[in-house]
């Protein structure tokens, strides 16, 4: 890095950092526009730069970068407009990944759907875990790939040309005119992307597109390391930590918390997890029941990454489709299970199902012994043959320490794995981790599953498993203290709002298991039109959330999240969890989660002065 100056500003910028740039995984959606993400925080970020000001409260006012952790964050947007800089290159061309494998399959998948051709090339040895021949056969990319040794010239090429490169040294960028995509592999912090030129520029949302659905961005602990690492102009500096013995109690944790037999797999985000569960079945499927169409049942109105990441996956492969599968509201779950997979099985098709117990954000559960009975149930397809079984995969971030799958348990008896998001309860909202176990019956399944986290290199870093060692072993009890908070709130709403529809587990479910500490409120509106009485009740949803975050500034927020170890949050799920989810199918309600650890009384004063002034 060539500028002192801006070595001398970034060194204060670390120094006098908000402490949520290293420890927050949620973005603030009061201060947040989507579609200015990262060029609104860069672009006060330069104010900031150019005036010479990195004091703490400035820094502090900056809008929300990206979307805390998987697109993006403070720290990696920093990192990445530094080595920009440096570069003479603009900050969107350079992206950093927690993974070393995403970004090559960033690529691969946009040139895909181009029909375009991609050369890999590659002077050191690629990581072990990179199997092309997986990644030909399984994720359907083409790509030739090519060893050089140093003195070789990189030779031109119809179409994109990839250079990776293995480095210890953060922010040289050697950047041949003939390399589209610079690729630098930086040992457990990740990667660095560089794209290269105007032409190439196409790609840029392609991969920030991939880094927010299918891994994440460099966290914020390892991008800290690289500033540090390009500000001193030394090499990384591996991180210090016990992995090994943080590993071995958090898998004990999840296999008690759980009841399952399989060993957990945890990977660095919820999504990162069930993106190795998609291709781990996929690959399944080919193996077992090669030629055969490969069928998702997802839910329309679940969480807009997982609509999102599913129909990313079905458009790269031409035998995976998506199925909507209605499970809330007025359709019942277990009824809609039953009806789809009949008209799957005469298909002779493979079908795996996505689905929330309790759902979201309706906080719903269907009845089990028919879930059961529907799952187990025969099926014949179209020529009177036996139907391939079902895949049941259960995203039970809701309620984590329900006991689904151990030997005697509700889906023992029928093939079901089951994930949950680690940002919530699992880490209180201090990681951005998921994970996920199976029955005796996925045995196999988790081995495939296995294969595609390592491959797509997203297991959870080594703070991430040192974080998950901290706060696993107090989960059952933080889910118990955040019930109880939860279930006087809701009723406390139902005595002075009583008009109000609530989204929330009735008590008979909740002595069976189910203990959520997140509802949702449809809020009562007027008006003479539909149009008007809708239009009434979003501007009340946000009234509602204004008036909690500014009158409880230091316990309300308004943020996506859930289990978090204080305070409450406050969401509409169809403008955040819901983002990518059809317009028709979002839900315009308000969602809180609540902690065990928050001030109960001043929330119900909060409300009821909302009440009062409705």
């Amino acid at each position: 890095m060539q500028d002192p100056s801006m070595r001398n500003y970034i060194k204060e910028v670390l120094k006098n950092m908000p402490l949520d740039w290293l420890n927050l995984t949620t973005h603030r959606l009061d201060i947040y526009v989507e579609s200015l993400a990262k060029t609104q925080f860069l672009d006060q970020f330069e104010a900031l730069y150019k005036n010479n000001n990195a004091e703490t409260a400035a820094l502090k006012r900056l809008p929300t970068a990206y979307d805390y952790i998987r697109l993006g964050h403070p720290l990696s947007s920093v990192l990445e407009w530094a080595i920009a800089k440096a570069n003479n290159l603009n900050p969107e061309n350079v992206i950093s990944f927690a993974s070393k494998t995403a970004p090559v399959l960033a690529i691969l998948r946009k040139n895909l759907l181009a029909n375009k051709n991609t050369q890999i090339l590659y002077t050191d040895a690629l990581p072990s875990f990179f199997d092309a021949d997986i990644i030909r056969n399984v994720y359907n990319y083409n790509f030739e790939l090519k060893q050089l040794d140093s003195t070789s010239t990189i030779p031109k090429f119809e179409g994109t040309t990839v250079f990776i490169s293995q480095k210890d040294e953060i922010g040289r960028l050697d950047l041949n005119p003939n390399v589209d995509i610079l690729i630098n592999l930086y040992g457990t912090l990740g990667s660095i992307i560089t794209v290269n030129g105007e032409r190439n520029e196409d790609y840029i949302s392609e991969i920030q597109h991939v880094r927010r659905r299918e891994t994440i961005a460099m966290t914020p602990a390892n991008c800290l390391v690289a500033l540090k690492a390009l500000m001193d102009q030394t090499a990384v500096a591996e991180p210090k930590s016990n992995v090994a013995e943080d590993k071995k109690s958090v898998l004990n944790s999840i296999k008690e918390i759980t009841g399952s037999p399989t060993t957990p797999l945890v990977a660095s985000s919820g999504l990162s997890i069930q993106y190795a569960i998609m291709m781990g079945l996929i690959h399944d499927a080919q193996k077992n029941h090669p030629g055969k169409p490969i069928k998702f049942l997802v839910p329309p109105n679940c969480y807009g990454g997982t609509n999102d990441q599913a129909r990313r996956v079905a458009a790269c492969l031409d035998n995976v489709q998506i199925v909507d599968l209605l499970v809330d509201g007025d359709n019942d779950m277990v009824q809609s299970i039953d009806t789809v997979l009949t008209e799957v099985a005469k298909e002779d098709a493979v079908p795996y199902i996505i689905a929330e117990i309790p759902t979201n954000p309706r906080v719903e559960v269907p009845n089990l012994q028919q879930l059961k009975a529907v799952l187990s149930k025969e099926r014949k397809t179209a020529n009177g043959t036996t139907a391939i079984d079902p895949v049941f995969i259960l995203d039970q971030t809701f309620c984590p320490n329900y006991h689904f799958l151990g030997e005697g348990e509700i889906l023992s008896t029928v093939r079901a794995i089951s994930y949950a998001s680690g940002s919530k309860f699992p880490s209180g909202g201090k990681c951005t981790a998921g994970y996920v176990v199976g029955n005796t019956k996925t045995h196999d399944l988790m081995e495939k599953i296995a294969l595609h986290l390592t491959l797509c290199d997203n297991e959870a870093t080594a703070l991430q498993y040192e974080i998950l060692a901290e706060q696993l072993p107090s989960m059952n009890q933080r889910i118990k203290d955040a019930y109880e908070n939860t279930r006087e709130f809701v009723n406390f709403i139902k005595e002075t709002l009583p008009d109000a529809k609530i989204n929330f587990v009735s008590d008979e479910l909740a002595a069976q298991g189910f203990t959520p500490s997140v509802f949702s409120l449809d809020l009562p509106t007027k008006g003479n039109t539909d149009e008007e009485r809708e239009a009434y009740k979003r501007a009340l949803n946000l009234k509602l959330i204004n008036l909690m975050i500014t009158e409880i500034p230091k316990e309300s927020k308004f943020c996506v999240s859930y289990g978090q170890l204080k305070g409450c949050y406050w969401t509409i799920p169809a403008t955040s969890t819901q983002g990518t989810t059809k317009e028709g199918d979002k839900d315009y309600i308000v969602r809180a989660s609540l902690s065990g650890n928050m001030d109960l009384d001043r929330h119900k004063k909060v409300f009821l002065k909302f009440v009062d002034n409705i």
